[in-house]
């Protein structure tokens, strides 16, 4: 019998056993499905990720879950993910059908208001971003992008380089 504060030997070689196998099949279902597969460059990355970490926690802490039904949901997941990313690098349709596109919210300085108002970012939110981007002032600011991953970049204005439009391939204006 299992206590709330002292499981049973059995119990703790059952918890040590499963995260051994299980951290053992996402080692190879990572190797197998490729380096992206823990990558944030999608908002669908991102929830893959947070699924992974929920199947491996509740096989891990729940005895009636099996190692294979495990293996079986991780597996499923990754490729999911594999197929959702195939998907979006030949079809550009389901590219702009199924992800977000970067937004821009500061242009030179300056902030696009109607461009905070419809990504829900307050400007406080931006200031704390160039805070940790070791900005000065607003004008040393080319750009501030809120990617489709929920991040946000922030883009120096240099007077001796300018920016290669490559750069913004992509982002909303």
């Amino acid at each position: 019998m299992e206590n709330w504060i002292y499981p049973s030997l059995e119990i703790l070689v059952k918890v040590l056993f499963t995260i051994v196998a299980i951290f053992s099949i996402i080692i190879i279902v990572t190797r197998l499905s490729g380096l992206r597969t823990f990558a944030k460059m999608s908002s669908f990355d991102f929830a893959s990720t947070i699924a992974v970490g929920s199947i491996l926690a509740t096989i891990v802490l729940n005895p009636s879950q099996s190692i294979l039904k495990g293996a079986a949901a991780l597996a499923g997941i990754i490729f999911f993910q594999s197929l959702f990313s195939f998907l979006k690098r030949k079809f550009d349709w389901f590219n702009k059908l199924a992800t977000n596109q970067p937004m821009m919210l500061m242009e030179n300085g300056k902030f696009i208001m109607n461009n905070l108002r419809k990504t829900n970012v307050d400007a406080k939110d931006v200031y704390a971003k160039l805070r940790e981007a070791n900005v000065k002032d607003k004008s040393e600011v080319f750009a501030v992008v809120l990617e489709s991953t929920g991040d946000i970049s922030v883009i120096h204005d240099n007077k001796d380089v300018g920016l290669s439009q490559d750069i913004l391939t992509g982002v909303q204006k």
